[in-house]
């Protein structure tokens, strides 16, 4: 797969830009502020329906003006896939493949599979738990439709049984058979979710961990692990036990949408423990580690975005990155750096074939 050509129309800071792009490597190079990770974020959106950094859609739009629209050709299996992105404000956002508008943004999540590096990703790290929620409902979405539905119908009913829990408080009543629908309802799905993250994360962190060893050299032992309160008792009993703290709190405090992973190195958590230099190493373990996955899963090389690492690798590190990425197993690569002289000295050494767009 890969993407022809963008044209992006009050995206951000970006006004109206066309280009067309080269099938393995492309750079987006120039000062900070011009709109080089704006140009990554757009193709982030085409393949999700929403950005990386700002999923609010009215905050996407040029301060100028009233709307955006970003457009993609992509080549996908050597034919032409034309998707489509618009949003006004005050109005739904729009997205089409081949001029069809989608009925739900979720049925397209997956076609365009993709894959970001980006100086956020320390969130993963640093945040709490919902950031790495995210990150594993992200894999998984890309490579499991069934995975998203059971997670938008999981979501669905949990802000149903949080509103039922405020009015109950709001008022002074309580409905037991009301609030057991809700319960079963979240069983239900929360079971599947469960499973299937607890297979994920079994295929996932063997793939991760020989990605670290690579990085590393073999020189330390990393881990992930999922933890749920889901492993040691149902959803069902864990909604009854947690009732009393519910009502008073008027949201559910437990179930699948509170687990987590736990990064761990040498035994210990990565984020107390670890260097800059093996949180940065874990950190793009973790991203190659779902690049692998997905290909396994999809049988699709997804495109690769490389934000601003220059700024955050030194040059020696950045180049063995590239030399991963830019083998015959991956795709399209998208670079952003401040500087292109040190952008092309690294690129002419790894690609044959490459373009540099130079923003100002």
């Amino acid at each position: 797969m890969k993407l022809k050509s963008l044209s992006v129309v009050n995206y951000k800071n970006i006004a109206s830009k066309h280009l067309e792009l080269d099938p393995k490597m492309n750079c987006f190079v120039g000062k900070n502020g011009v709109g080089k990770t704006n140009f990554l974020d757009a193709i982030y959106h085409l393949s999700f329906g929403k950005s990386y950094f700002n999923p609010i859609t009215s905050q996407n739009i040029n301060h100028d003006a009233d709307f955006f629209m970003i457009e993609g050709l992509y080549d996908k299996l050597d034919r032409d896939e034309k998707i489509v992105i618009s949003a006004k404000k005050g109005q739904k956002k729009i997205v089409k493949r081949n001029g069809k508008n989608y009925d739900k943004i979720s049925e397209h999540i997956g076609f365009l599979p993709l894959v970001i590096i980006s100086p956020a990703d320390n969130d993963l790290i640093i945040e709490g738990s919902a950031t790495r929620r995210k990150f594993m409902d992200g894999v998984l979405s890309q490579t499991n439709p069934e995975y998203l539905q059971l997670l938008i119908k999981y979501n669905k009913t949990l802000a149903q049984r949080n509103a039922l829990l405020k009015y109950f408080a709001l008022n002074h009543t309580f409905d037991n058979e009301n609030l057991s629908i809700y319960n079963e309802q979240l069983n239900g799905f929360g079971t599947k979710i469960h499973q299937l993250r607890a297979n994920f994360i079994d295929e996932f962190a063997p793939i991760f961990k020989k990605r670290y060893a690579h990085i590393s050299n073999n020189s330390e032992t990393v881990d992930l692990i999922y933890q749920s309160k889901v492993h040691e008792q149902s959803i069902i009993n864990l909604l009854s036990e947690t009732l009393p703290k519910d009502r008073v709190l008027q949201y559910t405090s437990a179930g699948i949408h509170k687990d987590d992973l736990a990064f761990s190195i040498a035994d210990y958590p990565i984020k107390k423990f670890g260097s800059q230099g093996q949180q940065k190493s874990f950190l793009i373990a973790l991203k190659l580690a779902q690049f692998d996955f997905i290909v396994l899963q999809s049988k699709s090389a997804p495109i690769v975005l490389l934000d601003d690492i220059f700024d955050k690798l030194d040059e020696t590190r950045v180049e063995q990155l590239i030399k991963l990425v830019d083998d015959t197993n991956f795709g399209q690569i998208f670079v952003s750096d401040t500087h292109s002289d040190r952008t092309e000295q690294v690129i002419k050494k790894i690609s044959k074939t490459y373009k540099i767009f130079e923003l100002s």
